[in-house]
């Protein structure tokens, strides 16, 4: 196929969306009549150094996909074309559903190094196709939820708006770093598409291009605020604090019927910018007016001015937020961890695999977060929490879809609980490694033992 003459779609096939090589293993455990029940874990190795904990995200989109997912006729005919597949195999291949159970930690909550985020149960030839889409998924949401986790906190109760659709690697990218935002706590979107597909509180104030179309800001300014009286004026086009006064001006002017509910700096000293700007306001009596600053924003610099005592009631953050600069990607991996009811491990240098299928129990006390331990899914609780929920069985769901809202409520409530030192942006020392049982260390030896001697 000559591919200089083939339109993209704009949506790629989905049940595709999967490594070539998960293809190629599917048929090969085909040929080899290989189907008994395998699990697979998806956990992340390390934390990263600018992390103390990782807010799980993305299952939502798992799940949905899990219950519509099939290979169509177009994309068994594209196979086809490959030469690699059987026809045999490309008929099994367009007859699989997914019929396995999952398992998993709800959205929005913390998570450490080895804990299992998803747990695939299921015949070793679905939850293998299914490895790409279920990280996709998964690694790129808990990336940018966790750090908005860290832009909100850092916030202090202030409103924080994702701002970064702009900037964000692509649609995709920006419509699901809009809801792993709001998830973690964002208070909305200025990504009006994300407002409509999740229910996101949309904002929005204007840009230096509208005041710049105008012969004169004081113009721009008041048509806008006549058409939006809850607006939000952007004051640093030209000169930020004579911006300000300008709109004091106005008020001056033209009373309420010239009302707006906030201003916007964008650029320059914003600290500084925005003391000046409060007492300006204060002065002319516009004490209700609230100042938003946007720019180059992300937890460090909110969290330097707040330290500074700027007035400041929100924060827009872009880049930072949406591609997760400091820490843009997790050592995230879908890993067997049991095939036909015998536990199966890696021993590989750096990446060894915990064997058999887990739990994680994490311990609280005071409603306090004191520590998780990783161990086996029979294990008794023993007054601890079970962070692991069925949440699919038999490929249907075992309870109603979260909602996007109660995704947020969850996440709120357990990051609350965790201790300070976690929820610190001080990184250093702060994140506490589970542990793991007695019983998953037992199990662990005699497998590597199994092992090292080349057998299951």
């Amino acid at each position: 196929m000559n591919s200089d003459h083939v339109t993209p779609p704009m949506h790629p096939p989905m049940g595709l969306f999967t490594d070539y090589y998960e293809l190629t293993m599917a048929q090969a455990y085909h040929h080899e009549n290989m189907n008994d029940t395998a699990v697979f874990e998806l956990f992340f190795r390390e934390m990263p150094r600018e992390r103390n904990y990782i807010v799980a995200a993305g299952l939502e989109d798992v799940l949905r996909f899990l219950e519509s997912w099939r290979i169509d006729d177009e994309e068994i005919d594209f196979l086809r074309d490959q030469a690699h597949f059987s026809p045999e195999f490309l008929g099994h291949l367009g007859a699989m559903r997914f019929t396995g159970n999952v398992y998993a930690m709800p959205e929005g909550t913390p998570a450490l190094p080895r804990e299992p985020l998803i747990q695939v149960e299921a015949p070793i030839q679905e939850a293998q196709l299914l490895e790409t889409f279920i990280l996709n998924q998964v690694h790129f949401q808990s990336v940018v939820a966790s750090k908005a986790a860290r832009v909100t906190a850092a916030a202090d109760g202030r409103t924080v708006v994702d701002f970064g659709s702009r900037r964000a690697h692509g649609i995709d990218g920006a419509m699901k770093a809009a809801r792993a935002s709001y998830l973690a706590g964002a208070a909305g979107t200025s990504n009006a598409a994300a407002g409509m597909a999740f229910g996101i509180p949309l904002f929005g104030t204007m840009a230096h291009s509208y005041v710049e179309a105008h012969d004169r800001e004081e113009c721009a300014f008041r048509e806008f605020a006549a058409l939006y009286p809850d607006s939000t004026l952007l004051v640093d086009t030209y000169d930020t604090l004579e911006g300000v006064r300008s709109v004091i001006n106005l008020r001056r002017r033209h009373g309420e019927a010239f009302s707006f509910r906030a201003i916007r700096l964008d650029s320059g000293n914003l600290g500084a910018l925005a003391c000046e700007s409060r007492s300006l306001l204060d002065a002319a009596g516009l004490n209700d007016v609230r100042i938003f600053v946007s720019g180059g924003l992300d937890e460090h610099r909110i969290a330097e001015l707040l330290s500074q005592k700027a007035p400041v009631d929100g924060f827009g953050v872009g880049t930072s937020l949406v591609v997760s600069d400091d820490a843009p990607s997790l050592d995230m991996a879908y890993k067997i961890t049991s095939y036909a009811g015998k536990p199966r491990l890696k021993l590989s240098e750096d990446k060894a695999t915990l064997p058999g299928r887990k739990q994680v129990f994490r311990s609280r006390k005071d409603g306090r977060m004191t520590g998780d331990e990783i161990g086996l899914h029979d294990e008794p609780p023993r007054q601890r929490l079970p962070l692991l929920v069925k949440v699919m069985e038999n490929g249907r769901r075992t309870m109603p879809a979260t909602t996007l809202d109660q995704a947020r409520h969850h996440a709120r409530n357990e990051i609350a609980s965790l201790p300070d030192a976690m929820r610190s942006l001080e990184t250093a020392g702060n994140s506490c490694p589970a542990a793991t049982s007695n019983a998953l260390d037992r199990l662990q030896k005699v497998t590597r033992q199994r092992a090292a001697a080349g057998g299951a």
